[in-house]
Parts: C-alpha cells; sequence; structure tokens
C-alpha cells in the first residue's frame, strides 16, 4: 500500500525478500511481530466457525467477519503515514505493505467464502454483484485494491516512474470511499461501526489534505490534528443522528442527547474522538520524551 503526505510520495520501503526481515536483510522482530498478528483474525474465524461460536449461520457469519477484517486492515494501512509523522515513528513505514496485502488477501477470502457459500454457482454469483448494488461497490473495492497490491512493489515504482505511480495508488482513498459505503449498505439495521469508521476515513483525508497544504513534508503541529479530530468527531455524531431521523423518524436532537449521556456506550462520534485525541496525546507524549533526553547531560 501507499500513501502521500504533504505533496511526497513515500516509496516502499521493502525490497524483494521475506516480509519478516527488513531492508538490509536483517532479522524485524517489529516486521515479525506485525506479520503474525495478520494471521490472528483469521485463525480466530476459523476456532469459531469449527466450535460453533459464529451462530445458526456459521458460513454467513464468517463471510462477513472476514470482510470487515479486510476493510479494517485497509483503514490501518490507510492510516500508517498520518500516525507515523505524528508519533514520529519512521519504522512504521516498513509495514504497511505488509498490511495492505493482508487487507487484500482477507477481502479475497470474504470473496472465496461467499462463492462457497453459492455452491461454487459462479453465474450466481456473478449475477448477484451485477444486481446488488453493495455487492458492485464492494467488489469495485476489490478489483481497485487488486492493482495497487500488484503495484505495490518496488519494480513497479521504477516502472511507472514516481509521479505516476503516486497519482495510481491514490486511487486507495476512492477505494475508501467504497469500502465505508459498502459497509453501510450491507450492516443495513446496525451501522454503528460503519459510521465510526467512515468518521475515521474522514479524519484521515482531512489530515492528508491539511498536511498537503501545509507543505515541507506535511508537518504540522499536534494542535492540527486534534483539532481536526474534535470536528470530525461531532460531524460523524451529526451524521448518525441525521441516519437515524432519515431511517426511522428519530429527531436528531434526541440521538445526539443520547451520545452525550453515553447510556448507549461509546457512539460513533465518541470513537472517534478518543482515537485521533489519543494519537496526538501519544504523539505529544514520544516528543516530550525525546526533547527531555535531548536536554539531559551525557
Amino acid at each position: 500500500m501507499s500513501a502521500t503526505v504533504g505533496g511526497r510520495t513515500h516509496k516502499p520501503t521493502a525490497t524483494i525478500g521475506w516480509p519478516w526481515r527488513d531492508p538490509s536483510g536483517r532479522l524485524s522482530p517489529f516486521k515479525i511481530v506485525v506479520l503474525a498478528a495478520l494471521f490472528v483474525p483469521a485463525l480466530w474465524v476459523s476456532y469459531a466457525y469449527t466450535h460453533n461460536l459464529l451462530g445458526s449461520r456459521a458460513v454467513n457469519e464468517a463471510i462477513h467477519q472476514i470482510g470487515l477484517w479486510g476493510i479494517r486492515l485497509f483503514f490501518v494501512a490507510l492510516a500508517i503515514s498520518p500516525t507515523r509523522n505524528i508519533l514520529q515513528w519512521p519504522q512504521l513505514l516498513l509495514v504497511r505493505r505488509m498490511i495492505g496485502v493482508a487487507a487484500f488477501a482477507y477481502l479475497v477470502l470474504h470473496l472465496c467464502l461467499y462463492i462457497l457459500d453459492e455452491n461454487f454457482r459462479l453465474l450466481t454469483v456473478g449475477s448477484e454483484i451485477v444486481l446488488r448494488i453493495y455487492l458492485t461497490i464492494g467488489f469495485a473495492g476489490l478489483v481497485g485494491l487488486a492493482v495497487l497490491t500488484v503495484t505495490s512493489t518496488d519494480g513497479w515504482v521504477r516502472t511507472l516512474g514516481g509521479r505516476r505511480w503516486k497519482r495510481l495508488h491514490q486511487v486507495g482513498y476512492v477505494i475508501g470511499v467504497l469500502a465505508v459505503t459498502h459497509m453501510f449498505m450491507q450492516s443495513k439495521a446496525d451501522v454503528g461501526e460503519a459510521t465510526w469508521m467512515g468518521g475515521l476515513f474522514a479524519w484521515l483525508m482531512a489530515y492528508r489534505l491539511v498536511a498537503w497544504l501545509y507543505g515541507r513534508g506535511g508537518r504540522m503541529p499536534l494542535w492540527t490534528p486534534a483539532g481536526l479530530g474534535v470536528v470530525v468527531a461531532l460531524l460523524t455524531a451529526g451524521a448518525e443522528a441525521f441516519y437515524f431521523w432519515m431511517k426511522m423518524g428519530i429527531a436528531p436532537w434526541r440521538v445526539l442527547a443520547v451520545n452525550l449521556t453515553l447510556i448507549a456506550g461509546l457512539r460513533p462520534g465518541w470513537v472517534v474522538l478518543i482515537v485521533t485525541l489519543t494519537l496526538c496525546a501519544a504523539g505529544l507524549l514520544l516528543s516530550l520524551v525525546r526533547r527531555q533526553r535531548r536536554v539531559q547531560p551525557a
């Protein structure tokens, strides 16, 4: 996966080789831990399926869970560059491609399980993808992600050239829109996760826009992404209230009031606020620690 921050293209850092090694060829404990963690969701779904923990429609629930994890990992890959800048943690770029490829693998598995659920009737699967708009949107996102996965290597960067490669991988932002839309349409009644995922995606896009406006590598004071988090959290809460108003006729102010009291738990606006402000607070803390180390005598 790739991302552009402040107008600069961060090229994939890993050369051809084993995913658990760094660019110099040495074993990377960080990459090993991330690689192992990427298998955990699939192993959990497999365990839950074999131990009858997925309910009466086990295959359907497995399809749903694997697809959700594919989208989650895709958004994690999109979040690597902003997180790296806020935390000043360059090593994060080492695992961006790995996470993006894992997201694609999960979504391919999601499609394969759907084909399995349809007893390998490929014509039926094809017609469903064409006739059901949320499946059409999801399949379009999968095709786009396949292109990004194939062209994520250093060889493709050299073949396309940095500028064209950067433009191609900006398709990832369109895929993000398709992913959120697919989640909303597929979730039906329970749109909580789709709403906060949409809010976090909006924050990631707002961050990139502001970083581009700042220039000079996208460096910005930490109050800027924190302020964006507050604004996007409020917009997310408003979007949720608007959804319930349009879908169920519930007055928006009643939804907002429930959100403020936390009676219904952490609603999407709160999730966006907590995630973004926690990230900025961690960046501030690490910045203070580094500054303290610099001023300490040897």
